[in-house]
């Protein structure tokens, strides 16, 4: 059958496998990373043995933001159209990232070799604080996701528009909510969890360091991004809003424009 065409019903049905496969892994991804992390990267099923325990789990760790930066590039979005017929390649990609993204945190946290090392956990008072802080953590995470468009954050956009037949949306530079106050919220959520935990050991700290790097360079590329679509809309953004370290008050807001095909 050719790629170029597909029929009205093979569309909506494959929009729909694409759609429950994406948010099954999505959820289930995002679900092993609470368990394991806010076990203090205790709980992996990973059995290396020593000293090459490390070795396969700093290739997990690095495995997360070199694929997720490359498949933000010009290069590894081409790439995101081999994983779909050719006639709904383009508009399904979004849903397709998310899928491979998810498909690399469940391999994160799902393979790690624990160490079997525990520096500190909490206990009595101090355990409800740090879980406390934890959860707030992901909360804030979950906000600015909303904010940045939860339709494109989980995939959503993609397979919705090949079942309605149409071109993928994408949401405008988001500029409101939690980015009145940081630039990457979604990043500074992210590194927040890492630093949360109860338990503290030293794949804990590994990890910690690892993500919170690749939560201050990654959005670089994001940023270029960004600039070369919306120009000095960005830039005048940009010098009210700080990169990474949020502002104690919210900057002055911006009416978003309509969402467009891009």
């Amino acid at each position: 059958m050719s790629t170029d065409w597909i029929s009205p019903l093979f569309r909506k049905a494959l929009a729909l496998i694409y759609g429950a496969v994406c948010h099954a892994i999505f959820g289930l991804a995002a679900l092993t990373m609470v368990i394991v992390m806010g076990s203090g990267m205790t709980l992996g099923f990973g059995r290396v043995p020593e000293p090459w325990n490390w070795v396969a789990n700093v290739a997990l760790l690095l495995q997360l933001p070199l694929g997720h930066s490359f498949f933000l590039s010009d290069r590894g979005r081409r790439v995101l159209k081999w994983f779909a017929p050719k006639a709904v390649a383009s508009d399904m990609a979004p849903t397709v990232y998310v899928i491979i993204a998810a498909i690399q945190v469940g391999l994160l946290f799902a393979l790690w070799t624990p160490s079997s090392v525990v520096w500190w956990q909490a206990e009595g008072a101090l355990l409800y604080v740090f879980v406390a802080l934890f959860l707030a953590s992901w909360a804030l995470l979950g906000l600015s996701t909303l904010n940045a468009g939860l339709e494109l954050q989980s995939g959503f956009n993609g397979w919705s528009a090949v079942y309605l037949g149409r071109r993928v949306r994408y949401p405008d530079m988001p500029t409101t909510g939690l980015f009145r106050y940081t630039r990457n919220p979604i990043y500074v959520s992210f590194a927040l969890t890492t630093w949360t935990v109860p338990i503290w050991t030293p794949d804990q700290l590994l990890v910690a360091i690892g993500l919170t790097s690749y939560c201050v360079l990654g959005p670089i590329l994001k940023e270029a991004r960004y600039r070369r679509l919306h120009g000095e809309r960005f830039d005048r953004y940009a010098r009210n809003v700080p990169y990474f370290v949020p502002r104690l008050t919210p900057a002055p807001s911006e009416t978003p424009k309509s969402a467009s095909s891009r």
